[in-house]
């Protein structure tokens, strides 16, 4: 089996899009506290990057063609959901890096503390904390596949 460094970790990796990626890079990193592992430039303008979120990582992307970048504020149709180990500190160093939260953390009966907060793009963002073992069952889940 071949290793790559340059691929991601983890067997699904988001995609985002940006107008700037640059700016990205430094706010997700300074804010939401990532790490860039890379980025690939062309005449001077960051066209992709890879940030490493914990274990896992997402790539970001330069806007292309008719792509529009989500609008802060405005409705959205995804959410990242990123594994965090304190999601009370997490949500506390976004507040004081001026981020917008959405959410404040909770917890819910599934076993998770999360919160949401919004990244300077618009882009939503789901920090998720495990605090229980629950079986989907003790809370309305269903584990059987559909047939």
């Amino acid at each position: 089996m071949v290793v790559n460094r340059s691929a991601p970790p983890g067997p699904v990796v988001p995609c985002l899009v940006y107008a700037d990626v640059r700016e990205a890079i430094v706010w997700l990193c300074d804010v939401f506290g990532f790490e860039q592992h890379h980025r690939w430039e062309r005449d001077g303008v960051v066209e992709g990057a890879q940030v490493l979120v914990g274990e896992g990582s997402v790539f970001l992307r330069r806007q292309r063609g008719g792509e529009v970048p989500p609008t802060p504020g405005a409705p959205r149709s995804h959410s990242v959901m990123v594994d965090c180990t304190d999601a009370d500190g997490h949500y506390e160093r976004i507040k004081s890096k001026g981020g917008t939260v959405i959410s404040e953390p909770a917890t819910h009966p599934f076993g998770e503390r999360q919160f949401s907060a919004e990244d300077f793009a618009g882009h939503h963002w789901t920090f998720s904390q495990s605090v229980a073992d629950v079986a989907a069952e003790e809370w309305g889940g269903i584990s059987e596949p559909i047939r």
